[in-house]
Order: C-alpha cells, then structure tokens, then sequence
C-alpha cells in the first residue's frame, strides 16, 4: 500500500464541529470524512486520477464464513 500523506488543515471551529458531528452520524472519524468529501468531490469534477484506489478499510478485518462439513 502507498504511504500515505499528512496534512496540515486550519478550519473555523464551527465548520470542525459542523465535521465531526457529520463523520460521527456516519461513523467516521473527521479525518475519514474529509478524505470521503475530497475523493467524492474530484469523481465529481472529472479529476480523479486513474489508478487511485479506495478508501483504506480501518479496524477488525471481516470474518471468513466458515466452511460447511460435508
């Protein structure tokens, strides 16, 4: 996987707040939910560079089902 890149970002308190409840609803954490309005808003505008993948999946991997005897 790429490594991946730290930004430094200053935003009006209430727009933060505005964030975090909006990540939180959709359990998010703010820093998700900023990289999910970027990636959606370059798909919109037609500059979403080819070959970038998704959103890394954070937390517990899925479980495997488990195979049936017989």
């Amino acid at each position: 996987m790429a490594e991946r890149k730290g930004v430094l970002l200053r935003l009006d308190p209430a727009v933060h707040d505005a964030l975090a409840r909006w990540a939180a609803d959709e359990l998010r954490s703010a820093n998700a939910q900023i990289e999910f309005l970027l990636r959606k808003a370059l798909v919109d505008a037609g500059r979403m560079p080819s070959g970038v993948g998704g959103i890394p999946r954070r937390g517990r991997p899925p479980k495997e089902p488990k195979e049936k005897d017989g």
